[in-house]
């Protein structure tokens, strides 16, 4: 019989959120463990440059960050979050400081704050461009310092969850991990709480700022045990990314001073009037759709790219705030940073939606919570504004942590799963939707026992595995993946048409049905990337699969989220959330309204322009 680990609380993840959450469960005085498929200090939040928001100085508040943050999503925030993020970030930020994270500091010894695009305040607080990588270490350092227990390299493939008909009747005990170090699989049961902190799903497209460890398995999971996945279309594509190899360049850049240029030598963030104001400081989905209308225009360099250019700004400040851009620029491109401007084009960064939240991280199954990027609560609606990422992990990472705990944080303003507020969806769903042939939820006969519940898991969880290694074909998960990549890339991308999303669940139907012959080539049980990549494969293929419903069924032009035929943003009609939830095999779309209302009163939709 496979082990069981037992504890109050698991945390799966173990980035920014991952790391929050244990602490805050720590805090509570409970005993909380992180299981990871990555060294903590590995996780992708340590690739993080630009810095963290907190309304720290006189003059600034947080009224007036949650009023930019509500602005930058394009009013598809919801306000009990937004409120929560920036109303907590100043003390969390401050706690960062008393734990020793190494800020940048003024001549007067003040925490530095830069601008950043779409805040009306330089509120960004940073550690050079290395914010994440600061951030990680600090709260591992916290971590170590607790005695935390952590179990990295386990790769979690399955949520142990009771199997009720109504997913709000269900409730999580835990998850099943791979051990990657040996094979073995083992279950990890949570008497408290089960905390999904996995990060973002960059890996669904080809040319993106995320790491290859950044496949969508936390949100997958919580996907097919019945979570619904919230505002999956909005998807953030960085307008300064390295075109070899999509290598983040820091909007810290344009924060400083950093310009962009056509291959006309024209500043077109002004000169061609896409932020007229703001320039190169708009927020991001404005800036990534001027730089690809530039290329597409003509104007392009090489047909591929645009410059970015920080020379001006002068040795001395440029190592002092921005060294590693640097390297990164010389590395990847074989450019100088201070003789010559830079190559960017835009790439995808950052998933606006995922698990479905409130505010206190909590799920619509018992037990089960999510933090981080792979969350959706909604603080960053149809856009995140730059400097937002990192806030969001340590504000919710840490309520997460202390609800999954069983701290008192009051009631949630936000609702989850199918409450009286969910509003159908009068679409036809397309053909190519669905097909999931292996249920994530418990089907033994409805045990209910935590234990048995962790148990039969694990011995479905083997099976699958067992099943992968058995089959005998010549299909390797890596063609399916460079699939779904390439149609995402090409049609689902910055600018959207019908046709193409069409297009996209075409293929992802095709790769579906194809996965299901896929074959694992390795037979061995020690580190064996061959089978791990396979079951990233299959999150990547359904969380590719609720990006383009989302995207087809929102007809407007909001954010992130631009189609060909729907020119305008339509409040009337699309003020509201999409989700998608797998039931009975098949992705169901429903809707709920987007919460305006805040502390002060409702945050009245305007037009949105920087």
């Amino acid at each position: 019989m496979a082990q069981i680990h037992t504890h109050d609380v698991i945390v799966v993840g173990a980035g920014g959120a991952g790391l929050m959450a244990a602490i805050g469960a720590h805090e509570a005085g409970v005993d909380v463990a992180l299981v990871s498929k990555l060294h903590p200090v590995r996780s992708h939040t340590g690739a993080a440059e630009g810095g963290i928001n907190a309304a720290l100085r006189s003059g600034d508040s947080w009224d007036l960050h949650a009023q930019d943050t509500m602005k930058g999503s394009d009013y598809l925030g919801d306000a009990p979050a937004v409120e929560t993020l920036c109303r907590d970030a100043p003390e969390d930020v401050m706690q960062l400081e008393h734990w020793g994270m190494p800020f940048s500091r003024e001549e007067d010894g003040t925490v530095s704050q830069r601008p950043f695009g779409g805040l009306s305040f330089p509120r960004t607080t940073y550690a050079g461009a290395e914010t994440g990588h600061h951030l990680l270490h600090t709260l591992y350092q916290q971590v170590v310092k607790r005695g935390i227990r952590v179990y990295d390299e386990w790769f979690v493939t399955r949520l142990a969850v009771t199997d009720e008909e109504n997913p709000t009747d269900r409730v999580c005990h835990g998850v099943v991990g791979y051990d990657i170090a040996t094979g073995e699989l083992a279950g990890f049961h949570a008497t408290g709480g089960v905390v999904i902190a996995t990060g973002g799903p960059g890996q669904v497209y080809d040319h993106t700022t995320n790491a290859v460890s950044c496949t969508g398995d936390g949100a997958a999971m919580a996907y097919r045990v019945g979570v619904p996945l919230q505002d999956m279309e909005f998807v953030q594509f960085h307008p300064t990314t390295l075109p070899s190899t999509g290598v983040l360049i820091s909007e810290g850049v344009r924060g400083e001073g950093g310009i962009l240029y056509n291959s006309e030598g024209e500043r077109f963030m002004f000169e061609h009037g896409y932020a007229a104001n703001s320039g190169e400081l708009a927020s991001r989905d404005v800036v990534s759709r001027a730089e690809l209308t530039e290329i597409a225009a003509g104007r392009g360099i090489e047909d591929e790219y645009v410059h970015l250019d920080m020379r001006h700004l002068g040795e001395e400040r440029i190592t002092d705030r921005l060294e590693n851009i640097l390297h990164l620029a010389e590395d990847f491109e074989g450019v100088d940073g201070l003789e010559e401007p830079m190559p960017v084009k835009p790439g995808q960064h950052y998933e606006m939606g995922g698990i479905e939240t409130d505010e206190n991280g909590a799920t619509c199954i018992d037990g089960l919570y999510a933090a981080g990027e792979c969350a959706c609560v909604s603080v960053h609606g149809a856009n995140r504004l730059g400097g937002n990422a990192l806030p969001e992990l340590i504000v919710f990472g840490k309520r997460a942590g202390l609800a999954a705990a069983g701290a008192d944080l009051g009631a949630a303003r936000i609702d989850t799963g199918r409450t009286h507020r969910a509003e159908p969806c009068d679409s036809e769903l397309p053909e190519a939707a669905g097909g999931q042939a292996e249920p994530e939820v418990v089907t033994d006969g409805g045990t209910t026992e935590p234990t048995n519940v962790v148990e039969a898991a694990i011995a479905d969880e083997k099976d699958r595995i067992d099943r992968l290694k058995r089959r005998d074909s010549d299909l390797h998960h890596s063609d399916l993946r460079n699939r779904i990549q390439r149609t995402m890339t090409d049609n689902v991308n910055v600018f959207r048409t019908e046709a193409g999303i069409r297009a996209a669940l075409d293929e992802i139907r095709d790769v579906r049905a194809a996965y299901a012959d896929v074959s694992v080539k390795d037979p061995s049980s020690t580190f064996n990337t061959d089978l791990i990549q396979t079951i990233e494969t299959r999150n990547v293929i359904d969380i590719a699969e609720t990006i383009a419903l989302g995207a087809l069924a929102r007809e407007e032009f909001r954010g992130a989220h631009w189609r060909e035929q729907f020119q305008e943003r339509d409040d009337d009609e699309w003020l509201k959330h999409t989700f998608v939830s797998w039931d009975d095999g098949q992705p169901s779309l429903w809707y709920k309204p987007a919460i305006l209302e805040g502390e002060a009163g409702r945050y009245e939709p305007k037009e949105r322009s920087y």
